[in-house]
């Protein structure tokens, strides 16, 4: 099972794109490189311009794969996230008792990335670490409404409802799993961001990681909920 979805490819949705950046070496330099500059620089700063120079093309050649730097912005969100969603799958699909399953789930949305060897053109420590800094700039737009009707959210999407029902797998009462799948998974990144930046506002440190702190929300709030 591991061999086969190591195979798997990661699939982003294809409004996002102009042409899908896997199907080249130079759509692959523009992801992975875009990756390192974002993280070096920022968002704000990033231009397509920058890029070009970094990879020695053409700014003309990143427009043939991406309208904008918000489409590329999404891009690289959408796949962190159906890379989670592949990490998820991969893990809990052997899992057969629900609290388990769930534990395990909460823990790989979570955690610290690692660098994953099937995709050598990215970097998912750096990816990860922009995600921490920049994803909420992916949606929080004027245009946010209509970029949900384009299907560019539908990979976050799903993951959420992947955890929903592994909450409600383990209490099917609780009537609020979807927010809580919801929370997790922002909340995760937020005490990323937290301890990163704002340390003396989060418990969530090198030995309280935000793993630690979301298990005991999560199984504190579904036991006492059955009581």
């Amino acid at each position: 099972m591991k061999d086969l979805l190591s195979n798997l490819k990661i699939s982003v949705p294809d409004k996002i794109y102009i042409k899908d950046p896997e199907t080249s070496q130079l759509g692959k330099r523009i992801i992975e490189n875009s990756i390192v500059i974002i993280n070096e620089i920022g968002f704000e700063s990033f231009t397509f311009k920058k890029l070009g120079n970094r990879i020695g093309s053409n700014e003309s050649s990143i427009y043939r794969y991406f309208e904008s730097k918000h489409k590329l912005l999404l891009y690289l969100s959408s796949w962190y996230w159906a890379w989670l969603e592949y990490q998820l799958v991969l893990e809990t699909f052997s899992i057969s008792n629900s609290k388990e399953k769930l534990e395990k789930a909460i823990t790989i949305l979570t955690r610290t990335v690692e660098e994953d060897s099937n995709f050598t053109h990215i970097n998912e420590v750096l990816l990860y670490k922009i995600i921490v800094n920049e994803s909420s700039k992916s949606f929080l737009t004027k245009e946010v409404d209509n970029d949900n009707k384009e299907g560019y959210f539908e990979v976050y999407k799903r993951l959420v409802t992947r955890l929903e029902q592994m909450i409600a797998s383990v209490n099917s009462d609780y009537k609020f799993a979807l927010s809580l799948a919801s929370t997790i998974i922002e909340g995760g990144l937020h005490q990323h961001f937290l301890n990163s930046h704002f340390p003396s506002i989060t418990n969530c440190d090198n030995n309280k990681v935000p793993t630690k702190f979301f298990l005991h929300l999560v199984f504190h709030t579904l036991n006492k909920d059955n009581d």
